[in-house]
């Protein structure tokens, strides 16, 4: 099987996909339906990446597209989920889905709960939750790649941000990154003050 992998290339998850024999396609470039990578693709996985996927593409690869992305769905669908789980306070994890037209919206193949650790910078955390998902995708994909996985509708509470979104908060950011968690725990929760 030919799969096309959007996003950073990542040798963990190369691995993974390669394990069964399957050959891999990797970009991070925008694609539509007309291009030629479309030709030599029978299955999408998707992490990281920062484009859109058309819903022509999609509707050629039924059941066959799939993303991977590091936030306890449905909370925290869209950008930044890992700062936002903090922020909000929201429950933190891992998830893959179904793509579908919606941003993170498609049902869900498998996810799993992350503990924070109370000392964790924002950077510590996203570095456990990429090698959670990694994990996770290491366990299903020999179901997923065959179709064998139950897919679960996700629930209509939980949330969404865009990119914009963080900007009234990115002062709380006084290390960036590696700023500790704890300190901006729950800032942005409905009757919260960030200053």
């Amino acid at each position: 099987m030919k799969v096309l992998y959007l996003g950073p290339a990542r040798d963990d998850m190369a691995q993974v996909i390669t394990r069964n024999g399957d050959f891999l396609l990797q970009t991070e470039e925008t694609l539509g339906l007309s291009d030629k990578i479309f030709e030599d693709t029978d299955f999408i996985v998707s992490f990281g990446y920062r484009h859109i996927i058309s819903l022509e593409v999609l509707l050629r690869y039924p059941f066959r597209a799939i993303n991977l992305h590091v936030s306890f769905l449905p909370w925290n669908r869209g950008a930044d989920p890992n700062l936002w789980s903090f922020l909000e306070d929201t429950p933190k994890g891992v998830s893959i889905h179904l793509i579908d037209p919606g941003v993170d919206t498609g049902a869900i193949l498998a996810q799993q709960e992350v503990l924070a650790d109370p000392c964790d910078t924002l950077r510590t955390s996203y570095d456990r939750l990429t090698r959670s998902i990694v994990e996770l995708f290491t366990i299903h994909w020999p179901s997923i790649r065959v179709g064998e996985s139950t897919a679960s509708q996700q629930s209509s509470t939980g949330s969404y941000h865009r990119l914009k979104d963080k900007e009234p908060f990115l002062s709380l950011l006084h290390a960036g990154w590696d700023t500790p968690v704890k300190d901006i725990l729950g800032k942005a929760r409905k009757g919260s003050i960030h200053a």
